[in-house]
């Protein structure tokens, strides 16, 4: 039953914390107004009515004992009307809403002999109440001001209650709201510090959310050193590896130029690239900031520099989008996706799709694509699904996938991999969040 009722309620903080302060407010509202109204009022109608009610019958009796005139004399005094209705009503007449009205007819009829019909509709502006009574003299018709048979406002304290529940539940809005802000703007230096972005965050609030800001400021700041410390230890060692690399590159450009020696040159060629790849990876441009960013000349980009390889790569059409990115970072992950779609097929296409929440770069390819249990090992570090990806055999590093998962993660997003329907290959998404 529960569930039924789920998708109505609302999600956000502000709307459940809302929620939970109104119903209890407005709930023991309508409980005290209409217990007061059937109890307080009804009680205060009722004692009312029988004061009036044995007035009218001293009237009448008047009436039955010296006649009409006789009755008014009586009548002036007590600020009661008598006269003779010409056509008496056959029922008693209430408007459906008038809830005082009902406990007014039900005293008259108990205490009133004879009473034909109380009407509260006929009298001027709904004012009176005009008791129709049958006499030994014939019809008779009582005519009471209507605020002598029950409280004249008694709306006045139903509004009071509402609007005082009004603004107390808007002064404990306000002062819910002023505690659940810092949770807010905790939740939303957390989602940017997940997408790469650094937003100027200060605890605030109560102890546990203050708390809670110091243990994120603290945890931000040792991954920042962490990425800071590693990205210094990988350009020494990128440094220290490229000093021996040249030397022997050097060393094998002063040997004959025969075969082995074209094979050596080949190695270590091929040991530059991985140390690149390596050091990439582990990289992930962490110190590259954040900047808005044309992702679709970005791609294009991209796009050109293959096509000037000798691969058949195309970008579709699509929206033209700015979003912050790191650009690198962003062109890295993308390139590697095409360099693979290019080394396992031979034709492969970009597109780019935005939405309200995320930006989806797609490539495609006519390859042979990749088993759907083995995708997940795909996008590992160093994982070669067979003998054509080892670099032996022009294969890469096993890095590339994860090089573009790694970057996707660093912006909020993933690297999604299935086939593609449109060119029979490997379809590959990187879904950045925005």
């Amino acid at each position: 039953m529960f569930r039924l009722f789920k998708p109505l309620f609302p999600r956000s903080l502000h709307g459940r914390a809302a929620l939970i302060l109104i119903v209890p407010i407005v709930t023991i509202q309508l409980v005290v107004s209409i217990t007061f109204i059937q109890r307080h009022f009804e009680e205060i109608t009722r004692q009312m009515t029988q004061g009036v009610a044995r007035q009218v019958v001293f009237v009448l009796d008047e009436l039955e004992a010296g006649g009409l005139p006789r009755a008014r004399a009586v009548a002036g005094p007590l600020a009661l009307g008598v006269d003779r209705p010409v056509d008496p009503p056959a029922a008693d007449l209430r408007h459906f809403y008038d809830l005082s009205g009902r406990e007014v007819i039900a005293t008259l009829r108990e205490m009133v002999p004879g009473v034909i019909a109380v009407d509260l509709v006929t009298g001027i502006d709904r004012r009176e109440v005009r008791v129709h009574a049958a006499t030994p003299r014939g019809p008779a018709r009582i005519i009471v001001d209507r605020r002598r048979v029950s409280a004249s406002n008694p709306h006045q304290l139903l509004v009071l209650m509402i609007v005082t529940g009004a603004l107390m539940t808007l002064i404990a809005y306000l002062f819910l709201r002023n505690q659940l802000t810092p949770i807010k703007r905790l939740a939303e230096a957390a989602e940017a510090f997940g997408k790469g972005r650094v937003l100027p965050y200060r605890p605030r609030g109560a102890i546990e959310v203050r708390a809670a800001g110091a243990a994120f400021l603290d945890m931000r700041a040792r991954i920042e050193r962490q990425i800071e410390q590693r990205t210094l230890m990988l350009s020494g060692i990128s440094h220290d590896l490229r000093t021996p690399l040249t030397r022997m590159k050097l060393g094998l450009a002063m040997l004959p130029g025969d075969e082995d020696t074209a094979s050596l040159q080949r190695d270590v060629a091929e040991m530059e690239r991985m140390v690149e790849e390596f050091l990439a990876f582990a990289r992930g441009d962490a110190m590259e900031e954040p900047r808005p960013v044309e992702l679709r000349a970005l791609l294009q980009r991209v796009v050109d520099n293959a096509r000037r390889a000798g691969g058949q790569a195309t970008l579709a059409e699509g929206p033209e989008v700015t979003a912050p990115l790191r650009p690198d970072a962003v062109a890295r992950a993308v390139e590697n996706l095409l360099g693979n779609a290019l080394r396992h097929g031979r034709r492969a296409e970009v597109s780019l799709a935005a939405g309200e929440r995320s930006l989806r770069i797609t490539v495609e390819d006519d390859g042979p694509g990749i088993p759907a249990d083995r995708r997940d090992e795909a996008m590992k570090p160093f994982a070669r699904l067979d003998a054509a990806r080892d670099p032996n055999h022009g294969g890469g590093t096993g890095l590339g996938l994860a090089i573009a998962a790694d970057i996707a993660r660093s912006h909020g997003g993933q690297l999604r991999l299935s086939d593609s329907a449109r060119l029979g290959g490997l379809r590959a998404d990187l879904v950045l969040a925005r």
